[in-house]
């Protein structure tokens, strides 16, 4: 997937960050599971960079951006983080994730780019694709929580990408523990 740019008062917002791409990533040997590299196309939906107006907000027809499958605002400041999200994304095997009620993930950056504290939510999917030993990684949102997006966080039941992947390409259920 390729996003087109985003033009505002005669300024372009290059998506071009946002791309699909593929990603290797090798998970170390853990009990009975040797060392594997998985393979990962990388995907990010419009939600990265995107919100629903809030309540009573009205919206410029120019701040409209259509996707393939809907349309939504541009938002600045999720434009403005998303930036960071290939680097996160490469990093989520040393990350904490965590395991939501939906059956997907998510992790939490805890800085921007001008190092204040923040919540930054990135959920995110695994799934199998038809490319045999591939799996696509779908970043499905990413926002920081503020007073006008309260905290919906799941309970966090911690799971490593190791896990997630492996479950995935074999086909296995992620049990649950606490």
């Amino acid at each position: 997937m390729k996003w087109l740019p985003f033009t505002y008062q005669s300024r372009d917002y290059d998506l071009s960050h946002l791309d699909s791409f593929h990603w290797y990533y090798t998970a170390k040997a853990r009990g009975k599971r040797p060392e594997h590299t998985y393979r990962f196309q990388v995907k990010f939906s419009m939600h990265c960079f995107t919100r629903d107006p809030l309540e009573g907000e009205k919206v410029s027809e120019e701040l409209w951006y259509q996707g393939p499958d809907e349309k939504r605002m541009f938002c600045f400041d999720r434009y403005q983080l998303s930036r960071q999200l290939p680097e996160i994304i490469r990093s989520l095997g040393e990350r904490n994730c965590y395991r939501t009620p939906h059956n997907n993930f998510f992790t939490i950056e805890l800085t921007d780019r001008e190092g204040n504290r923040v919540e930054y939510e990135i959920y995110f999917d695994v799934t199998r694709t038809s490319r045999k030993g591939w799996l696509n990684l779908v970043v499905q949102s990413a926002y920081v929580r503020t007073e006008n997006y309260a905290s919906t966080q799941p309970e966090k039941l911690k799971i490593g990408l190791d896990v997630i992947a492996h479950t995935r390409l074999t086909r296995k259920e992620i049990r649950h523990r606490r």
